[in-house]
């Protein structure tokens, strides 16, 4: 049976590490190469394999970089001095994200009636 629910997936292709965070593979290829917390395991010919932890790290070096504009060195500090904090404000942020969608969701049903 194929297992299309993303949570349970052990391995992500780089093609859909992209697709989650709308960016170019060259640029996943890149922070591979600035960030060292990011080490997909790598398959035959070279085919990277990220697992759920490296999705996460990615997660938050893109809110460090795209989405707050830090600077690549910037981002890397922070991940090495404050790494706990930094996790919490995005896992907070990400909450605070999920609730204003359900929000928007119900006063959208709201208004259809």
């Amino acid at each position: 049976m194929l297992n299309t629910d993303k949570e349970l997936k052990l391995y992500y292709s780089i093609g859909e590490v992209a697709d989650m965070f709308g960016v170019n593979t060259s640029l996943l290829r890149f922070w591979e190469k600035e960030f060292p917390q990011i080490s997909p395991k790598t398959a035959g010919r070279g085919i990277r394999q990220y697992r759920k932890e490296d999705v996460e790290t990615i997660g938050l070096i893109y809110h460090l970089v795209k989405e707050k504009g830090m600077t690549l060195p910037g981002a890397r500090q922070r991940l090495k001095d404050n790494k706990e904090a930094t996790v919490r404000n995005y896992e907070i942020m990400n909450r605070l994200k999920a609730i204003k969608e359900e929000l928007l969701a119900i006063k959208r049903e709201l208004d259809g009636r």
